[in-house]
């Protein structure tokens, strides 16, 4: 569904744009992806409305057969968490810690968002099929208007990316571009 209008109490959610993540290979640019995430930070910022940057630092509880924890697995390194700089991480920023794809299950991030009266959520990052889908699909569950800006996520399959985008993302949502979700925050 194309974009039409933002509430005035709207929030960014900018999901995992950190260093061991943006690392990895993805479908699109992620130097384009960061760029186009940090306009829309500063855009918020800008109007006073909340942007909330959320970071993986760890991975959910339970079996897996594909544990980044596996015995003799390498560690991570130290600043594989650590947001990417060009995200310009500011004091007025909301920072939510996951241990899940989403970023609403145990982080508190839908008592954060209530308490700050917000009704409609922007969310964008990586990758599009896991963490940025799955908190869109937890934000519509919740009740908040949901809007995604599909050039500031990627994934790390073209195919993954173009799923949640054409057939996912339309039954949560309206989609846009970064410079169609920033002419709707201009007008809050």
């Amino acid at each position: 569904m194309a974009l039409s209008t933002l509430d005035p109490k709207t929030a960014l959610i900018v999901i995992d744009l950190q260093k061991a993540i943006a690392a990895l290979p993805a479908a699109h640019p992620i130097a384009e992806v960061a760029a186009n995430a940090a306009r829309l930070a500063n855009a918020f910022r800008a109007r006073g409305l909340p942007v909330v940057l959320v970071r993986a630092t760890g991975i959910a509880p339970g079996r897996t057969e594909r544990s980044f924890s596996r015995p003799g697995a390498p560690l991570p390194p130290a600043d594989a968490a650590d947001l990417l700089p060009e995200l310009n991480q500011q004091d007025t920023d909301h920072e939510i810690l996951k241990q899940t794809w989403g970023a609403f299950m145990r982080t508190g991030l839908d008592e954060l968002l209530r308490s700050l009266g917000v009704t409609q959520v922007v969310v964008v990052g990586v990758a599009t099929s896991f963490g940025v889908e799955s908190t869109a699909r937890q934000a519509y569950e919740h009740g908040y208007h949901v809007t995604l800006a599909t050039d500031a996520m990627t994934d790390f399959s073209a195919e993954a990316h173009e799923n949640s985008v054409v057939r996912v993302f339309p039954a949560l949502g309206e989609t846009g571009t970064t410079d169609e979700v920033l002419k709707l925050v201009e007008k809050i």
